[in-house]
């Protein structure tokens, strides 16, 4: 059990460094939102165009990277909305054992179901063609837009780190249970 609780120590601290990088997300987002800002009232007064729709795609995508780095580290800190009030008053070995079962059962298949179902459309994203072979990424319609790719792949990490945590989870939940946590 204990190389078990290492692995788990392993993927938590990744969890955490993660954690980490979606508060900085946060922070530029507001930097870039700012600028955004500033730039268009500047620009109109003195009549030059200062900001592009990169700055407002870049946005979008550090707002998106918020969340999509944040997954794990909202399972691995208990910060979900919990609206059971049975939940709070249990023992620890219950609730370790009603989120083993929660987790082995709902979310690590749908987090399993979430890589196969964005596999694909992320692939396309970077230029998978019919035939096997990679074309051109996908682009921004708009002008001086961002590529899609590099976003999109953050699903496929999302939900690989969201899966890896919950492992970790189970692994701690089955460590309670035996009393070796």
């Amino acid at each position: 059990m204990q190389t078990f609780l290492k692995f788990s120590r392993t993927i938590d601290a990744l969890t955490d460094k993660l954690g980490h990088a979606s508060a900085i997300c946060v922070i530029l987002t507001v930097a870039v939102g700012f600028y955004n800002v500033m730039a268009r009232y500047l620009g109109r007064f003195i009549e030059v165009k200062l900001t592009s729709n990169l700055f407002i795609e870049l946005q979008w995508y550090l707002f998106s990277l918020t969340f999509l780095l944040g997954f794990s580290y909202v399972l691995k800190h208990g910060l979900n909305v919990r609206v059971d009030f049975l939940y709070a008053n249990w023992s620890p070995k219950t609730k370790a054992g009603v989120d083993l079962i929660g987790h082995a059962l709902f979310l690590s298949i749908f987090c399993i179901i979430g890589m196969y179902v964005t596999t694909h459309p992320v692939l396309q994203s970077w230029g998978l063609l019919p035939d096997g072979s990679f074309g051109t990424w996908e682009l921004s319609p708009d002008p001086d837009g961002l590529p899609r790719a590099p976003i999109k792949s953050m699903l496929l990490a999302a939900f690989g780190m969201l899966f890896l945590q919950t492992i970790s989870e189970i692994i701690k939940n089955v460590a309670i249970i035996k009393g070796e946590a």
